[in-house]
């Protein structure tokens, strides 16, 4: 018994292998951190673009009267204004949150 435990505790075969396979696992972590953040930080900025598209879109109408020589009827118009965050880049994923929030 006592040559088996000394054999086993002789043996560092295993533990070279296993440190290396710590030191990879930890890179391998770190790697995939960084990298699901800058596919975070690309998302956020593609759907900003989907957002601010949506938002320059010209939404006013105009319908112009119409009058004969038995009636008349009024026209309608519609204006858009500019809503909140309605402009590009007004989302941005480099600035920190500090304090309350900005309004343009």
């Amino acid at each position: 018994m006592t040559t088996l435990a000394t054999q086993l505790w002789n043996d560092d075969a295993g533990f070279i292998v296993s440190a290396e396979l710590v030191l990879v696992g930890t890179i391998a972590v770190l790697a995939m951190v960084v990298g699901l953040s800058e596919v975070s930080i690309a998302i956020n900025q593609e759907l900003e673009d989907v957002a601010s598209a949506f938002g320059s879109i010209n939404q006013t109408y105009e319908v112009k009267g119409a009058k004969g020589c038995k009636g008349a009827i009024n026209g309608s118009t519609f204006t858009d204004l500019e809503d909140l965050c309605d402009r590009a880049d007004s989302i941005v994923c480099d600035q920190p949150i500090v304090g309350e929030l900005q309004t343009y």
